[in-house]
């Protein structure tokens, strides 16, 4: 008897996979409808659609070439000239038309687009982000960077530099597109970054010479960067800091000199180039006032969690359709894949975990719409619900992506395809822009410096009283929070900050409870109730019962992708 493989298939022969992120996508369609102004969709949904598609597409090829060529540093030519040039794979280029054409940036920065999109750029700038981030998450790096750059040139640059340099970042051609960096942490310090030594000496020209050792420069190629130095070596910690607005090019046309010693040989997003950088007399401009470095970094810090949160939002959802696309065409022991019950249950928990990362994010990237709109309350939200978000959302990406790759088994660990990469990637999103600890002493400092707090509490008691069926579970653990948190702000330093953690964790599920039911309607019920009930029950049982798992179709709906 003859070999033949018509039958020895890993998938059925009529396997298909979704050509269209964005189409195939019905909770962030069905969010889009509900939370963007008809005149927002209208202009953006050209730009969604091309990038759903390419991100499908020719992006997931660009991609894992990316990754796998990944960028080298050329120290010197043939002539022994120290050139420190960074040499990219060609599809690195090609993902930057594709960011460009996505106008993640544009819609949010040119002038016109800016101000009628006013108090929905975020949000309209983000949702091709997440679409981006599906497919290429090392790359989204630069352009949250460059997005930060944009932010402190627009609220604290002199006008000359918003003239000559915000044009580069809205532009519509990716030849003319200038990256941003920040060149924060060194060597002593790390995440401490009250431990930084780097100097900067005032010149004549009231120019600025900067002179250290930057330990973690991601996007090492950018036109655009902000460093943190000091001035003053007398006045220590993040009060002694100040930041400056260092360009790749000085207006001679000569480089600003500045010493790459070598590429960072990262776990993941390996895209893009990070680097370790001594700054030798490196030319600056003090942007915003002396010593309030730290303040101002500070703004694009924390538009840099909100990137790390889409991007953990949009790699888990990668992982969850790569695996349930799979499974809808395997056979496993005599039966499709779906029509097996512990498969479904796994589903189900990472369906859930999405759907409750996915309000939470998009309600953290409405409050800072907001907050830029001049609303206090919500600003105040915002400082207590985006260091919350970054960090569940981070640790739950990578949890979710291990989780899908084992139902996969043995092909989702394999280099040929995607989830390898994913998961190499999502790793660096719990340890990027404030590790868990970090995060979780910032939380600390914003339930007590800030009204945060108070407003997530308002926010769930509002959402209580609009749900009948849902209100008492709502209130009862609404009690029990506000309660405690009175008892964790008089503990002991020592104890407050180890009991804060499991605490700012139950402040999370709870909040993502009450987001679940207020995003509840007759479109979406298919794939909220399922996730408010798994969730109730995983975040307050803890005895062991029955679980009836739910039906094949009823997973396919709670998954919410047609492809």
């Amino acid at each position: 008897m003859k070999y033949s493989d018509t039958k020895n298939k890993v998938l059925q022969t009529d396997s298909r996979v979704s050509q269209d992120f964005f189409s195939s996508d019905l909770i962030l369609q069905h969010y889009l409808k509900r939370n963007i102004t008809a005149q927002g969709r209208q202009y953006m949904q050209p730009a969604w659609k091309q990038t759903g598609k390419d991100a499908a597409g020719k992006m997931n090829e660009w991609s894992l070439l990316a990754d796998k060529f990944s960028p080298q540093l050329i120290k010197r030519n043939h002539l022994g000239e120290t050139i420190n040039e960074i040499r990219f794979h060609p599809v690195y280029d090609e993902l930057m038309k594709v960011a460009v054409a996505s106008e993640m940036l544009r819609v949010k920065w040119e002038p016109f687009l800016r101000k009628k999109f006013d108090t929905e750029k975020h949000r309209l700038g983000f949702a091709s982000g997440y679409l981006y981030a599906m497919s290429e998450s090392g790359q989204y790096c630069p352009l949250c960077m460059t997005d930060g750059a944009a932010r402190l040139i627009d609220l604290f640059g002199k006008e000359e530099d918003k003239q000559r340099l915000l044009p580069h970042i809205y532009t519509d051609n990716a030849n003319d597109l200038y990256t941003g960096a920040m060149f924060l942490t060194e060597k002593r310090g790390g995440s401490d970054v009250g431990a930084n030594i780097v100097s900067a000496i005032k010149d004549k020209k009231k120019l600025y010479h900067l002179n250290g050792e930057k330990w973690f420069c991601s996007n090492v190629n950018a036109e655009i960067i902000f460093a943190l130095a000091r001035t003053d070596e007398t006045v220590e910690g993040t009060k002694g800091l100040s930041i400056f607005l260092i360009e790749k090019q000085l207006p001679s046309g000569e480089r600003n000199p500045m010493d790459i010693i070598r590429l960072k040989d990262k776990l993941g997003v390996r895209s893009m180039a990070s680097a370790e950088i001594i700054l030798t007399d490196t030319v600056g401009k003090l942007t915003g006032k002396e010593f309030e470095g730290f303040k101002v970094m500070t703004e694009m810090i924390i538009l840099s969690r909100l990137y790390n949160s889409v991007a953990a939002l949009s790699c888990a959802r990668r992982a969850l359709i790569e695996t349930y696309q799979y499974l809808s065409f395997r056979e496993l022991f005599g039966k499709n894949a779906l029509q097996h019950s512990l498969i479904r249950i796994k589903l189900t928990e990472l369906a859930a975990l999405h759907i409750a990362n996915f309000y939470m994010v998009w309600r953290a990237i409405t409050a800072l719409d907001n907050a830029d709109s001049g609303n206090e309350e919500e600003k105040q939200l915002f400082r207590f619900i985006n260091p919350l978000t970054k960090k569940w959302s981070a640790e739950t990406s990578v949890y979710m992506v291990r989780e899908s790759m084992e139902l996969m088994g043995g092909n989702g660990y394999i280099e040929d395809a995607v989830m390898p990469k994913l998961m190499r990637d999502v790793m660096v999103l719990p340890i990027w822009e404030g590790s868990g600890n970090v995060i979780v002493l910032d939380m600390l400092r914003a339930m007590t410096k800030s009204n945060g707090f108070e407003m997530l509490c308002k926010e769930i008691e509002r959402i209580a009283f609009t749900n009948a069926e849902n209100k008492k579970w709502l209130q009862e653990n609404l009690s029990l929070l506000i309660s405690f948190a009175d008892t964790l702000k008089n503990l002991p330093q020592d104890e407050m900050e180890t009991t804060a953690k499991p605490f700012f964790d139950k402040v999370t599920e709870v909040f993502q409870i009450a987001l679940l039911i207020e995003a509840l309607d007759e479109e979406s019920k298919v794939w909220i109730q399922p996730a408010v009930d798994f969730l109730k029950e995983k975040y307050s049982s803890d005895k062991l019962k029955a679980i009836k798992p739910l039906s094949t179709e009823e997973v396919k709906e709670m998954i919410a992708w047609e492809f």
